[in-house]
C-alpha cells in the first residue's frame, strides 16, 4: 500500500481529506519513551494558519500509558469538525480537472471511485497532519538523545533568507525558528516574504519557494549503502508531501558546476578528537551513511493553484510545510537510529 512506509518503524496513514477523521498508526517504536502530548500539539499547530485548530481534534487511541510508549502500535485520530456529504462516483471519462491538482491522475488510477469532493481524497495537504504527528513523536525520541531537526523558509519567490551555516549550525539556530510566526532566520527577510505573498494574494496568484532543513548531532555511521541509504529514506518521505518538486543535499545541483577539488570535503581531527570536514558539500551523508557533520537538505515547493475563488486556495503554502519537512526527516532519522549501538 502506498499509504504505509516501513523501515524499522512503520508509519501507516489513513482517512481522506474531508472524511470523518484522518489518522496515523506508528508501529515498532521503542517502549518506555516519554512523549509530551502538548509538544505534539504545538508541532502540529505550526502546520496551519489557524494555530488553535488541532488541539481539540487530536486523540491518541493506543500505544501510550500515561506519557510513556508501551511498545504497542501508537494510533492517533484527527477528527474533522465538518464532513460534506460524499458525491456519487464520477462516470467513466467524466473528470473535472483542476489546474495543478491530482483530479485527473486520481480518476485514472482509481477508475472514478476516488473521493471527488473539492480538496478531498488521499493526496491532499491535510494528509500531512498525520505525518506531522508521527514526526513530532519521533522528534521527541531523538531530542532526548541530543539529536535536533529544524527547518526554515530559505526562499519565497525571489526573496531569500539567510542559510544555515553548513559546517557549524547550532542547536539554538535550529530550535529558535520554531516559535516564530514566520519561520525564517532573518526576520526582515520574513517580512519581505510576507509582503510578496500579500501582493500575490491580491492578484489571485500564488508563490512557491524553498525550505532548508538541518539535523545536528547525528553521529557518524547511521544509515546503509545502496537501497537503504539515509538519503533514500529521507527522500521517499519528503516526496510524500504534496507540492515538493525537488530535493537536494549539501551543495546539491551546484556540485555540477564545481571541479573535483572544490567539491570534495577534506577530513581532519578537531580539538575534541572527532573526524570532521572543513566543508560540508556532501550534506552530512556519504554513501548513504552519516558522517557526523550536520545533515543539510533543501526542498523546492511549487505554488498552489492560483484561484482565489477556490475555498482551499492558499497564496503560499511554503511556511506551513516547514514542520512537514521536519517531520519527514525525523521519521527517517529515527528509523535508522534504531540500528545504532546503544540507542535504545
Amino acid at each position: 500500500m502506498s499509504s504505509i512506509w516501513n523501515n524499522k518503524i512503520s508509519v501507516s496513514i489513513f482517512g481522506e481529506d474531508e472524511g470523518p477523521a484522518i489518522g496515523v498508526m506508528i508501529d515498532d517504536l521503542p517502549a518506555n519513551e516519554h512523549i509530551n502530548a502538548e509538544e505534539i500539539s504545538r508541532f502540529m499547530q505550526r502546520r496551519s494558519e489557524n494555530k488553535n485548530v488541532f488541539s481539540p481534534s487530536l486523540r491518541i487511541m493506543s500505544g501510550m500509558t500515561g506519557e510513556r510508549t508501551t511498545g504497542a502500535p501508537l494510533c492517533a485520530f484527527i477528527h474533522n469538525t465538518a464532513s460534506p456529504v460524499r458525491r456519487e462516483p464520477a462516470q467513466e471519462h467524466d473528470v473535472t480537472v483542476r489546474r495543478g491538482n491530482a483530479d485527473y491522475t486520481g480518476a485514472i488510477r482509481y477508475r472514478g471511485y476516488e473521493d471527488v469532493r473539492e480538496s478531498a481524497g488521499h493526496y491532499t495537504e491535510k494528509m500531512t497532519l498525520p505525518l506531522c504527528f508521527a514526526g513530532a513523536v519521533c522528534g521527541q525520541i531523538l531530542e532526548r538523545r541530543g539529536i535536533y531537526t529544524g527547518a526554515h523558509v530559505l526562499q519565497i519567490h525571489t526573496v531569500k533568507d539567510n542559510p544555515f551555516d553548513p559546517v557549524a549550525v547550532s542547536r539554538d539556530a535550529v530550535i529558535s525558528i520554531r516559535d516564530k510566526e514566520f519561520p525564517v532566520i532573518n526576520d526582515h527577510k520574513g517580512w519581505m516574504m510576507s509582503e510578496d505573498i500579500a501582493m500575490a494574494a491580491e492578484a489571485g496568484e500564488s508563490l512557491g519557494g524553498i525550505i532548508e532543513c538541518a539535523v545536528i548531532n547525528l553521529p557518524a555511521g547511521v544509515g546503509a549503502p545502496i537501497f537503504n541509504g539515509l538519503k533514500n529514506s529521507i527522500s521517499q518521505l519528503i516526496f510524500s508531501i504534496p507540492g515538493v518538486r525537488g530535493l537536494e543535499f549539501g551543495s546539491g545541483f551546484d556540485s555540477s558546476k564545481m571541479i573535483g577539488s572544490q567539491c570534495e570535503d577534506e577530513f581532519y581531527t578537531d580539538e575534541r578528537g572527532y573526524s570532521v570536514t572543513k566543508t560540508n558539500n556532501h550534506g552530512g551523508i556519504i554513501g548513504g551513511i552519516s558522517t557526523g557533520m550536520p545533515v543539510l537538505l533543501k526542498a523546492a515547493i511549487n505554488p498552489d493553484m492560483s484561484d482565489s475563488g477556490r475555498t482551499s486556495y492558499c497564496p503560499c503554502r511554503v511556511p506551513y510545510l516547514v514542520p512537514c519537512i521536519e517531520a519527514a526527516v525525523n521519521i527517517a532519522i529515527l528509523s535508522h537510529m534504531l540500528d545504532y549501538p546503544n540507542f535504545c
